[in-house]
């Protein structure tokens, strides 16, 4: 069977549209993983990674600068990440820049992010170790915010059943808040313990001038001014005790 030329031409066609998408594909991917690009490779140690993966972006001031090579684990507490980023961008990572985990946007995928370190400080050199800011543990997180949350309602349910029970009038409180004659009574007994108070201080008051009164009574006169002698004798002998027994 013949091909016409027609038939030529369309297959030839076809194939450089596949051959030119597959390169354009190759080109994207390679830009975007800096395989076309002089880069330096860099590492960081975590205790978790979070749910990064290898070929995830390396990001700088909001810009991806490279990928993730490799994640592998060191020991029970550490794992390594290797990175290579673009070697032109080397100059505006610090030693003391910090190397995080973060989300490319709300919900995806995890991403290395590097913050600026000072000025001040020497550019890091390849193969170099960037310090890891190791990400939140999600779970324990949830796990104490789950415990927060079911003590609040612990506590509104007790909350709400005092409350109830107050209104009912069950317990003193509720009986004073729902009961006005206890309350009428407990005003009164509060007015009386005043009255009383006040009474007392009266008393107090013409007792005091009563006695004055009976100082200045010529019958009583001598009877008390007896009392105040024995007094002031009995206050000198005391000062003398404590002479006597300071010189001795």
């Amino acid at each position: 069977m013949q091909i016409s030329t027609s038939q030529k031409i369309k297959t030839g066609l076809f194939v450089i549209a596949g051959l030119s998408v597959l390169l354009l594909m190759i080109f994207f991917i390679g830009n975007q993983k800096n395989l076309f690009r002089s880069t330096i490779q860099l590492h960081s140690k975590f205790r978790t990674v979070a749910g990064l993966q290898e070929g995830n972006f390396v990001r700088f001031a909001g810009i991806n600068i490279g990928s993730v090579d490799l994640i592998e684990i060191i020991n029970d507490t550490t794992v390594m990440v290797d990175i290579s980023i673009r070697k032109k961008i080397q100059k505006f990572i610090k030693n003391d820049s910090h190397a995080s985990i973060a989300n490319d946007g709300v919900m995806g995928d995890k991403l290395i992010q590097i913050s600026p370190g000072a000025d001040k400080s020497p550019q890091v050199i390849e193969n170099g170790t960037l310090v890891a800011v190791n990400p939140m543990d999600l779970d324990k997180i949830m796990a104490k915010v789950e415990k927060i949350v079911n003590n609040i309602d612990t506590l509104s349910g007790h909350l709400s059943d005092i409350l109830g029970k107050v209104n009912r009038g069950k317990g003193t409180l509720g009986k004073l808040i729902n009961n006005d004659k206890l309350a009428n009574d407990l005003a009164q007994t509060v007015s009386s313990a005043k009255q009383t108070v006040i009474t007392i201080d009266k008393a107090a008051d013409g007792l005091k001038d009563n006695m004055e009164a009976a100082k200045n009574n010529f019958l009583l006169k001598g009877y008390f001014n007896k009392k105040e002698k024995k007094r002031i004798a009995d206050s000198l002998a005391k000062v003398k005790t404590k002479i006597k027994g300071g010189a001795n």
